[in-house]
C-alpha cells in the first residue's frame, strides 16, 4: 500500500478514537439511564394491561359460571315448584274425589231412606185406599140396597 494512504488512515483512526470512546460512553449512559428504565416501565405497563385483561377474562369466565349456576338453580327451583304444584293439585283432586264419594254415599243413603219411606207411604196409602174402597163399596151397596128397598116399597 501507499505510505501516504497508510499515514492518512492511521491519522483517521487515531483522530476517531475520542469519537468512538464518546460514542461508547453515550451508548452505555443511554442504556443505563434511559433504555433499561424505559424497558422496565414498558414491561410493567404491559404486565398491568395484560394482567388486567387476563383478570377481566377470568372475571368474565367466573361471571358466566355463576350465571350458569344461577340458571341451573332457577331451573331446579322451577321444576321443584311445578312438582309441588302438581302434588297439591293431585291431593286436592283426591280430596275432591273422596268428598264426592262421601257425598254420593250420603245421597244414596238418603235416596234409599226416601224410597223406603215412599214405599211405606205407598203401601200405607194402598192399604188406606183398599180400606176406603171396601168402605165405599159397603156404602154404595147399602145405598143401592136402600134405593132398591125404597123403590120396592
Amino acid at each position: 500500500m501507499d505510505p501516504a494512504l497508510t499515514k492518512a488512515l492511521s491519522e483517521l483512526v487515531v483522530n476517531s478514537i475520542p469519537t468512538m470512546v464518546m460514542f461508547l460512553l453515550i451508548y452505555i449512559a443511554y442504556t443505563f439511564l434511559v433504555h433499561k428504565p424505559l424497558m422496565a416501565v414498558r414491561t410493567e405497563r404491559h404486565g398491568m394491561t395484560a394482567g388486567a385483561v387476563e383478570r377481566a377474562k377470568a372475571d368474565v369466565a367466573a361471571a358466566e359460571a355463576k350465571t350458569a349456576e344461577y340458571e341451573q338453580k332457577l331451573r331446579e327451583a322451577r321444576a321443584k315448584m311445578f312438582q309441588q304444584m302438581d302434588a297439591r293439585r293431585k291431593k286436592v283432586l283426591e280430596v275432591r274425589e273422596m268428598m264426592l264419594a262421601e257425598t254420593r254415599k250420603k245421597v244414596d243413603a238418603e235416596l234409599k231412606a226416601a224410597k223406603a219411606v215412599l214405599a211405606k207411604e205407598v203401601a200405607e196409602a194402598k192399604l188406606g185406599i183398599e180400606a176406603q174402597s171396601d168402605q165405599m163399596a159397603q156404602s154404595v151397596i147399602q145405598k143401592v140396597l136402600q134405593s132398591g128397598a125404597g123403590a120396592a116399597q
